[in-house]
């Protein structure tokens, strides 16, 4: 009697939990059946070498499967990452530039300090002055500093409005919601920790400086139309509506971080567009909070090839043998950040669950806006962009899209 064949979503989302196992915090979200993961908790206990044959053995089960082409691809691009991410874990020797393709489906090369010196350059215009450009724009920073007890008062403010924006260009769940706390001790600025049912947790690091300039980002990043609305929308859609189980398991490392990074760093974009500065001062000047949203726009325009310099500082530190402190170095002289964020941002590039994890903001924010912008002649960006909040889409078939257009 032939074998049945197996479930190959349902056995990649076991999979994906037996990683938080081995590793708490590969998993990034499970909206899925409590009693799966009840019975991965309850297995003995995972190995790498384990995990790399299953995730071998389910890669070599997808073709079988009958499964759509983009569920299988999908799939395909997932188990990819975590198969490599399992020789990791076992010791074997992956090349970084090696573990960012399997992880990301991008191959990565390092930016041009031509590009980081006319940024620097527009930079110098944008705010004159005889001092140093880096003290200078050190001092734009301050300027815009939300003041530490009005962060709460900001974020939900920004929050409330951005919602209003998503509410009527993408629609949201009547009941979804978003909670926000202040934590500290953390290698990143914010963080959304989606709970399913429609509901968010963010954290937002008060051991950062947080501009009124940068809050909109950082809203729309985590919140609306970013993380948390992709969450609900794909919730909504690819899981309850199309039963897509292997969207219940978010999983580190792997190509929809990509995705998801590039997509919330759209946010500001695909909500407010040109003039998202002036508004985001409307907004908090309801609250007494002032800042130039004219200058936050340019300066924000003008800094962002900036954006590659912490990519270049991950392949010199894990590729091209550079040391922390040429790294840090490295990270001040481009980013015209002080030590003390050169060494925060050096924290998130050697954390053995984020090192590679950079490459999702960069080349995301790159592949997704070029995408973006790629749109047909007249189509609004928000009939684009929903696709990317509900499709299962990849960086390789967006790179696809791309090529045949």
């Amino acid at each position: 009697m032939a074998a049945l064949p197996l479930d190959v979503p349902l056995e990649y989302v076991r999979l994906g939990l037996r990683f938080d196992r081995l590793e708490h915090g590969f998993v990034d979200a499970y909206t899925g059946d409590r009693r799966i993961r009840a019975q991965v908790d309850d297995e003995p206990a995972p190995t790498p070498q384990g995990l790399r044959d299953q995730a071998r053995a389910l890669l070599g089960e997808l073709d079988v499967a009958g499964l759509p082409a983009d569920r299988a691809e999908f799939l395909r691009g997932q188990l990819t990452g975590l198969e490599c991410t399992a020789r990791k874990m076992s010791g074997e020797p992956v090349a970084f530039l090696d573990e960012v393709a399997s992880y990301f489906q991008v191959r990565l090369t390092l930016g041009d300090p031509a590009d980081y010196a006319a940024a620097h350059a527009e930079l110098d215009a944008l705010l004159p002055g005889s001092a140093p450009l880096a003290e200078r724009y050190a001092a734009h920073r301050r300027r815009e500093e939300c003041p530490p007890q009005r962060l709460s008062d900001a974020v939900h403010a920004l929050s409330s409005a951005l919602r209003d924006r998503v509410r009527g260009a993408y629609g949201l769940p009547e009941v979804e919601t978003v909670r926000y706390e202040v934590v500290t001790d953390k290698p990143w600025s914010g963080f959304n920790y989606y709970e399913g049912d429609y509901r968010s947790r963010v954290a937002i690091n008060a051991d950062l400086p947080h501009r009124l300039g940068q809050l909109p980002h950082l809203v729309a990043h985590e919140s609306y139309p970013g993380h948390h609305t992709e969450h609900c929308r794909k919730e909504q859609g690819l899981v309850e509506r199309a039963a897509r189980l292997e969207h219940t398991v978010f999983l580190v490392n792997t190509p929809e971080c990509l995705m998801a990074e590039g997509l919330a760093d759209l946010g500001v974009q695909a909500s407010i567009g040109a003039g998202w500065g002036p508004w985001a001062a409307d907004v908090l000047g309801d609250l007494g909070l002032r800042f130039d949203g004219h200058l936050a726009e340019r300066v924000a325009a003008a800094v962002a090839p900036l954006n590659r310099v912490r990519q270049d500082a991950a392949v010199l530190l894990h590729d091209r043998g550079a040391d922390a402190d040429e790294v840090a170095a490295f990270i001040q002289q481009w980013s015209l950040v002080s030590a003390e964020r050169a060494r925060q941002q050096l924290r998130f590039l050697t954390h053995p669950l984020w090192r590679a994890y950079t490459t999702t903001y960069v080349e995301g924010f790159d592949l997704l806006s070029t995408w973006l912008d790629a749109r047909p002649a007249g189509q609004p960006v928000a009939d684009r962009f929903v696709r990317l909040l509900d499709e299962p889409l990849t960086p390789a078939a967006v790179t696809r899209e791309l090529q045949a257009a």
